[in-house]
């Protein structure tokens, strides 16, 4: 491909939410919720695990 053919630029790609700051919820706010997402998918993958470990008869 030729140089001037191919453009890379992504600036045009925005977060609208990003754009008024003073919509965001508080930072402590943002850290739980994110601990939380992260509790929620830990038990998601423990639960794939006990299934996975049942199913072959393995044993961790």
């Amino acid at each position: 491909m030729k140089r001037d053919k191919v453009n890379l630029d992504i600036f045009w790609l925005k977060d609208s939410s990003l754009e008024d700051s003073d919509d965001l919820p508080t930072p402590d706010i943002l850290a739980q919720e994110i601990a939380d997402d992260l509790l929620t998918a830990l038990a998601q993958f423990n639960n794939i695990a006990t299934a996975l470990t049942t199913r072959t008869g393995l044993s961790s």
